[in-house]
């Protein structure tokens, strides 16, 4: 294990552990090493054992395996039951794979501290043999360890497997996700943002894997209103993948490459956005307000991602994709910047 001179949450420098901070936010403010007590490819023949079971048992469909940990006399531990963090180990059959679990750390880190978005807290942290591993903190577990309601717009908009379609969590746009929450969230109109910015984000830094169980509502006084849950499962999947601009079949709203932008650009640029976010409702000054600070924001990203635990070469190919879709975003037809 090499040493390192930046925090493995924060990205902030003259650190060889997590920051106080760091500490604070994602680990309870609990002293955690950086180091897991786990190995990977030369891992006691127990130890072994009690990961691969243990992923066996929670893990989703896809390619992403994730292992349930919680603290135990101060220390992250495999567990199956009481979980409070969720470990993602670099996943199998990906290209660059081992630089999944950087790439989700810094996105998430871009959407926390350069867009200002709300976020699961999250960090990286080293198998005993230096490898990669993606850690986030359970949103849905309170301090005292009691479970909040937790939903996904999949459920909300009635999406499931049973009708055969193994589709199902793609099938949908952005609106969908905005009438539910007119329906579903007493606070509407602030969810409605949220969700808008996690829509320009995610074009913006190519996360072209965003689709219907990648967003929920949680209730975390259990009453019975809910709330939009922090954004996770951000990351640049083209540097996986070549996948689309949207995870969602219908994008920002069905038939939206009628749109007049689209028409003529062939892609999705700002007067695109700017309309989905008039149809979902927002006020014209918020909606510019928005575009404008996802617009400025160039410099402030390049830094961050040059300080992250990418290679230099997945740094760059990171960046190219993000300006290429951030000079899209700069276009209007009709001369709204």
């Amino acid at each position: 294990m090499k040493n390192i001179n930046k925090c493995p949450s924060t990205l902030k420098e003259g650190y060889h552990t997590y920051s106080p901070g760091a500490l604070r936010n994602v680990f309870k403010g609990k002293k955690t090493s950086h180091i897991l007590p786990y190995y990977i490819s030369q891992a006691k023949k127990e130890q072994r054992k009690l990961f691969t079971e243990n992923r066996v048992r929670i893990s989703i469909s896809g390619v992403q395996e994730k292992v349930s940990l919680k603290f135990e006399k101060n220390i992250l531990t495999l567990t199956i039951t009481d979980g409070e963090y969720i470990l993602k180990p670099i996943p199998k059959d990906l290209d660059n794979i081992e630089a999944v679990p950087a790439n989700e750390h810094v996105t998430m880190q871009l959407a926390a501290q350069i867009f200002n978005m709300d976020v699961a807290k999250n960090a990286l942290i080293f198998f005993g043999d230096g490898e990669q591993a993606y850690i986030t903190k359970r949103f849905d577990v309170m301090a005292d360890g009691r479970r909040c309601l937790k939903e996904d717009f999949a459920s909300l908009l009635n999406k499931t497997s049973e009708t055969g379609n193994k589709n199902y969590k793609y099938e949908g746009s952005y609106t969908d996700i905005a009438h539910a929450i007119d329906l579903y969230l007493p606070a509407a109109a602030i969810a409605k943002e949220k969700l808008f910015q996690l829509a320009v984000f995610n074009y913006l830094v190519s996360n072209g894997d965003a689709h219907l169980k990648n967003f929920s509502v949680i209730d975390y006084l259990q009453d019975g209103f809910y709330d939009l849950a922090p954004a996770y499962d951000l990351l640049c999947t083209r540097l996986h993948i070549n996948d689309g601009d949207f995870g969602l079949k219908d994008a920002l709203y069905e038939g939206d490459f009628n749109h007049p932008s689209f028409s003529t650009y062939g892609y999705h640029a700002y007067d695109d956005f700017y309309d989905f976010g008039i149809k979902i409702g927002l006020h014209p000054k918020r909606i510019q307000f928005f575009l404008l600070k996802f617009l400025s924001k160039k410099a402030d990203t390049e830094v961050l991602v040059k300080r992250s635990f990418l290679s230099a070469e997945m740094q760059n190919l990171y960046l190219e994709y993000f300006n290429h879709k951030l000079r899209r975003l700069g276009t209007s037809l009709s001369k709204k910047i």
